[in-house]
């Protein structure tokens, strides 16, 4: 007689069972407002009721700090989970958003520290670049997780590309920032295939910091349709000190209680909307 056997589980496996979606946020050029973009959109879908996992895929660790998640010494982060290269590897890393309330029932951070730097020497290893998408598998279960990318389209922010199904460009309203958002978006375009992700897509291109009445801000935003047609959304990320005030403290913007942080929020809260449109749409 013959006896079956279960196949081993595998990534494509997992994945098949899971309603979510994961968007790597990007850009190619520092201080474009990634991290902020990042953290706020997630407070915004957590106020809209949506569960957010928040992968920081930076060695910065912008995104764990902002978001009050802070492991302990000695728990597993991204990096050791990367370097497991097993499935499901991420599982006991996640630590909940610090900041209490709703934003640490419907938040989790996948957190990062400068360690994760060490990833990077990896990149030559056969099948390296997968080791984020496996350590994914079959535990980030919410409907949406946030990739934080550093700012560069080296390994780490390939293992994010690898693991998402789309990615979302930063982009600040200047000559670099722009010049940085076109090369991840022909990145996309041109490496798909190449990063065994061949569905991968950019969904949108967010402008960011962006000043009113400054000139080359203007001019910049007046050419994004024409850089990225069909893929501006609006409302713009204005630059506003409370952005930086929430960050440094610590803190979601609507704890701010101020007129500017409430218009921020709102801002945010309109992309969040976008967000989960697209993820309408794409199930």
């Amino acid at each position: 007689m013959t006896t079956l056997r279960a196949r081993p589980l595998t990534v494509a496996g997992v994945e098949r069972r899971r309603p979510r979606m994961r968007i790597a946020v990007c850009q190619n050029k520092g201080g474009s407002g990634k991290s902020a973009m990042v953290v706020n959109l997630a407070a915004a879908l957590a106020e809209a009721g949506e569960l957010v996992d928040v992968a920081d895929v930076d060695p910065q660790g912008n995104a764990s700090r902002r978001l009050a998640a802070r492991p302990a010494a000695d728990q597993m982060t991204i990096s050791e989970a990367i370097k497991c290269d097993a499935l499901g590897a991420a599982r006991d890393a996640y630590v909940p958003c610090g900041w209490g309330g709703v934003y640490s029932e419907r938040i989790r951070v996948l957190p990062a520290r400068f360690e994760l730097e060490n990833r990077i020497s990896e990149a030559g290893t056969v099948g390296a670049v997968k080791r984020l998408k496996r350590a994914l598998a079959g535990c980030d279960d919410r409907r949406v997780t946030l990739l934080d990318c550093p700012p560069s389209l080296g390994h780490l922010t390939q293992l994010a590309m690898v693991a998402a199904d789309v990615v979302l460009i930063v982009a600040e309203p200047e000559f670099d920032g722009i010049e940085g958002a076109v090369r991840v978006l022909n990145f996309v375009r041109d490496h798909a295939d190449d990063l065994n992700n061949p569905r991968l897509r950019v969904a949108g291109v967010v402008p960011s910091r962006v000043r009113s009445g400054l000139g080359v801000h203007d001019f910049q935003i007046a050419g994004l349709d024409e850089c990225f047609p069909g893929l501006v959304w609006a409302p713009h990320i204005r630059e506003r000190a409370v952005v930086k005030a929430a960050a440094d403290s610590v803190a979601p913007l609507r704890s701010l209680r101020t007129a500017p942080a409430r218009e921020v929020a709102e801002d945010f809260d309109k992309l969040a909307a976008q967000v989960r449109k697209l993820m309408e749409v794409a199930a």
